[in-house]
């Protein structure tokens, strides 16, 4: 049987594991935020942005003035590949590609 004293230390160490998988989670997602951030900073700003889409990790976004977006800055921001097309870019990121697409769309 086990006794009170190692029960207790069993829901403390449960506790404490939960309280830091919560603060992993919660400065995961304020990272992320700030990268959203960047980026639309990097792509010249919400009023540069006509349109995103995005395709699993494609993230497709087309501008009003391509010239003044900041590639090398995305790249550094996680891009894995950037391709210009006339007034848009397709950027690869992994997976945050649906996330930025629906961050996008709440600001534009």
């Amino acid at each position: 049987m086990i006794d009170l004293n190692t029960t207790i230390q069993y829901i403390i160490i449960a506790v404490i594991i939960i309280i830091i998988l919560a603060v992993a989670l919660k400065i995961t997602k304020k990272d992320f935020a700030i990268k959203e951030n960047k980026l639309i900073g990097y792509l010249g700003g919400k009023d540069n942005i006509i349109n995103a889409e995005c395709n699993m990790s494609r993230f497709k976004v087309i501008l009003r003035d391509v010239s003044i977006v900041q590639k090398e800055a995305i790249q550094k921001l996680g891009a894995k590949g950037i391709v210009e097309i006339d007034n848009q870019l397709k950027i690869i990121f992994d997976n945050n590609a649906k996330q930025l697409k629906k961050y996008i769309d709440e600001i534009v």
